[in-house]
């Protein structure tokens, strides 16, 4: 992975020591993202410390990729995690966890290299379907069915006491040409 023209951004592989950027941009991306959507208060109680737990934990799991977009100046300004489906939805066997990107990269095209990292990181491990699941309400579902996702599951999941509608997005055929054709 390189810098790209401008000398601005790296997608590289994470590691362990990258667990507190990590954890920010996680935080900081739901309360940019759902600061309409969930309750305030939740938003702010998320807690940087206690996702950097979780992240070492994922940073330490062999069967997770993570990869980071790394800026010039060496912060953290996004991340894909991928890895085996963990809930069974039929006909796919691969699964995007998380692909955040804080809101000042988005729109760059920054999401769409992470995705791509994300995919092709499945491919190396002989993954052929992915699905990715997601806050029905969530601004960024344009962009998964730009990359050719469908809907393909649907269940109801609990946030700080309240109901909201989780949908699945799936890719059947995934391959490295490309992304859309894979729906």
């Amino acid at each position: 992975m390189t810098f790209n023209p401008q000398g601005e951004i790296l997608i590289r592989k994470a590691s362990l020591k990258d667990a507190s950027a990590v954890s920010r941009v996680h935080v900081d991306s739901w309360r940019e993202t759902y600061y309409w959507i969930l309750p305030a208060k939740f938003l702010k109680g998320l807690s940087y410390d206690d996702w950097e737990k979780t992240w070492k934990s994922v940073l330490s799991d062999s069967s997770v990729d993570v990869h980071v977009v790394q800026e010039k100046n060496d912060s953290i300004g996004g991340f894909v995690a991928v890895g085996p489906l963990r809930e069974a939805i039929q006909g796919f066997n691969g699964e995007l966890y998380a692909i955040y990107l804080l809101k000042r990269l988005q729109g760059l095209g920054y999401g769409k290299r992470l995705f791509e990292t994300g995919v092709r990181s499945l491919i190396e491990d002989g993954v052929k379907s992915m699905a990715l699941w997601v806050l029905r309400d969530n601004p960024t579902c344009g962009f998964y069915e730009h990359m050719g996702g469908a809907i393909v599951g649907e269940k109801t999941i609990q946030i700080a006491g309240q109901d909201y509608v989780d949908i699945a997005y799936g890719w059947k055929r995934l391959n490295t040409g490309s992304i859309r054709a894979g729906t």
